[in-house]
């Protein structure tokens, strides 16, 4: 009995040895003809064992390229793509470029950053002043879950005049934001909620 272990490692496990082993027949064929036939019916094979990637942009174009790899690029049949070159296989991919901009209060996280800049950019009226209120009880949620303690608006106020560059000045004695209670009772609520209704 031939064991796995005893023969050569599979270039792509995914499709199996008995696929592995008609590719290496199919580059033996030395009629080009009969190799090409054999090659398709080696495709439509692999096709048929990922049913779910069809609708995959490319999906035969990476099943030729797929062949080509099992077979080493040792087979010369008549590729209806461009397939890919050995050289290219290994070749690293060019490093992504890191946004490296300074977030002022991670806390915040730099999306609310740049939603409190939107703002600013709006004009004065009912949406602005909705945006602004919305931004600044959501600034003073995430301040409670980083601090686990309750904060005054004071501090919540201050940090929105200066995330909005000065733009957005709004005065505490005026500007109630949500009480720290309420947060809490809003959670506990919607955990009860998915305890009883698993959803």
């Amino acid at each position: 009995m031939k064991y796995n272990t005893a023969v050569k490692r599979l270039v792509l496990p995914d499709y199996g040895r008995n696929i592995q082993n008609m590719v290496d027949y199919c580059v033996s064929i030395e009629d080009r003809n009969e190799r090409n036939r054999c090659a398709n019916t080696i495709i439509n094979i692999m096709g048929n064992m990922f049913p779910h990637l069809r609708d995959v942009n490319d999906f035969k174009h990476i099943l030729w390229d797929h062949l080509a790899i099992m077979s080493d690029f040792k087979l010369d049949v008549d590729y209806p793509y461009d397939i890919i070159r050995k050289e290219n296989l290994y070749k690293r991919p060019a490093q992504l470029p890191y946004n490296n901009s300074r977030i002022t209060y991670r806390h915040y996280g730099k999306t609310l950053e740049q939603m409190i800049l939107k703002a600013t950019e709006m004009e004065d009226g009912t949406q602005k002043n909705v945006l602004i209120k919305l931004l600044a009880n959501q600034m003073k949620k995430l301040f409670i879950i980083w601090n686990k303690d309750s904060v005054d608006d004071h501090k919540i106020l201050k940090d929105l005049y200066e995330l909005s560059g000065g733009k957005i000045n709004l005065n505490e004695d005026t500007y109630k934001l949500i009480e720290s209670k309420d947060f809490h009772n809003r959670s506990n609520n919607n955990k009860k909620s998915y305890a009883r209704t698993g959803r």
